[in-house]
């Protein structure tokens, strides 16, 4: 079933009655600063922690490894996480498990 779009009207009768969510009005805009300006020290951590996660203790290391496709395909099948999971079931092999 598809839905019919909302009209103009429709949709700003739906912002003039969110009470958490008034529109700006232009005193306000004019007042506006930007989000570094406003809050200094939270853009420049969140300027530094750009790129990802944070750095692991002990970061993993890329390898180029060519398998069965059966043993990849068992591994996959069990869902996300399977790289992890494999790298739990050669830490044991390994004897490091």
């Amino acid at each position: 079933m598809t839905k019919k779009p909302l009209s103009e009207a429709q949709i700003q009768a739906m912002i003039a009655s969110d009470p958490d969510a008034p529109e700006a009005n232009d005193a306000q805009l004019a007042e506006a600063k930007a989000f570094a300006e406003a809050f200094p020290a939270l853009a420049e951590t969140m300027r530094k922690n750009v790129g990802g996660r944070p750095k692991a203790e002990k970061p993993k290391v890329a390898v180029s490894l060519r398998l069965d496709p059966e043993v990849v395909s068992r591994f996959k099948a069990q869902g996300p996480g399977w790289q992890t999971r494999m790298n739990e079931a050669l830490r044991q092999a390994a004897g490091l498990g």
